[in-house]
């Protein structure tokens, strides 16, 4: 029992080193996660999520150091942030950038602070291909942003929000594309234009406002006044052909009137020449008797005193009355 001691003793110390050589050997990997293993100081493996099986001594996680801007409120950096990791996270990522002055094409300086949503796709070229990715993530988001405000207008910058979220999320797409990241989104969270700017825009966007409101009153009275002439004119045509109408109807009833004279007239003439033409009146005596008949009726209607002297053959109308009481008798009259 005792001459196997040592070799108790050997077979626990190997016991104990074969488990440390399994504890060290054994890498568990969060998912979303991957880690860089180095041989030799050399790249060897990516370790995925799960249970990851490396050699002790030989290989080696590789460590990243990666430090990050602090900012306060209103742009100002505070500090420096330093994260040491074996870890990279393959999850989204979204920076908010601080405020940042820029200059626009008409030589306005604003402020814009800016969100990026990006995501590492290639955790080999994130560890090599860049020392600190997040912070080169941000110096190339600020100058790439500067380069685009700075061909646009103040009224350009914006009204075009969109379009410089896009332009800017291409650029930094194509530029990061080599350190392993994609860049998902971009968004120009608040644009601050100077105190008097903003004081002149006020002003611009309340003169707009006076403007319109004046138009679409003058576009109403103009409205109102075509409305209240078209209103006008129709009830004036519809005046004029009333009256048309009356003066159609009035003047063929005075037709009719006078053709009914006339047919009564013709009708009288008729029974006239019947009678001369018989023998049975003698027309000459007839259209006489008449003639004083119509004067008399004129005289006496007429206003005023008047003394009227008659001739001496005006006293022959009255044996003429007996006449024409007898021609009337005949063309049909009533002799009264």
């Amino acid at each position: 029992m005792a001459g196997l001691q040592p070799l108790q003793y050997f077979v626990i110390t190997l016991a104990i080193l074969i488990i440390i050589l399994v504890v060290r050997g054994l890498r568990i990997v969060q998912q979303a996660e991957v880690v860089i293993v180095e041989r030799l100081g050399r790249y060897h493996a990516t370790l995925a999520s799960g249970i990851n099986v490396i050699w002790p001594f030989i290989d080696k996680p590789r460590r990243i150091t990666w430090r990050y801007m602090q900012y306060d409120l209103s742009g100002n950096r505070i500090q420096v942030l330093q994260k040491d990791t074996d870890r990279i996270d393959l999850r989204e990522t979204v920076y908010d950038f601080p405020r940042q002055n820029v200059i626009t094409q008409d030589n306005v300086q604003i402020e814009i602070n800016a969100l990026l949503y990006f995501q590492i796709t290639d955790a080999v070229k994130a560890v090599y291909e860049i020392s600190n990715l997040p912070d080169a993530i941000e110096k190339l988001t600020q100058t790439t942003l500067r380069n685009i405000i700075g061909e646009l207008t103040l009224d350009q910058t914006l009204t075009s929000r969109d379009t410089i979220n896009q332009k800017l999320r291409i650029i930094l797409d194509e530029a990061a594309d080599k350190w392993g990241v994609k860049v998902n989104r971009v968004e120009l969270q608040d644009i601050m234009p100077p105190q008097d700017i903003r004081i002149a825009m006020e002003k611009q966007m309340r003169a707009e406002r006076d403007r319109r409101a004046t138009i679409l009153e003058a576009e109403g009275q103009k409205r109102s006044a075509i409305l209240q002439a078209e209103g006008k004119r129709e009830a004036q045509i519809a005046e004029a052909e009333g009256m048309k109408q009356a003066e159609i109807l009035k003047a063929d009833g005075e037709a009719a009137a006078i053709q009914r004279v006339a047919n009564a007239e013709a009708a009288a003439i008729r029974s006239v020449a019947e009678a001369v033409r018989t023998g049975k009146a003698d027309p000459a005596q007839y259209l006489i008797a008449m003639k004083y008949i119509e004067a008399l009726k004129e005289m006496v209607q007429s206003n005023g005193s008047k003394v009227v002297y008659m001739p001496y053959e005006a006293t022959g109308i009255l044996s003429a009355v007996g006449g024409i009481r007898e021609l009337l008798k005949e063309v049909g009259g009533t002799g009264n």
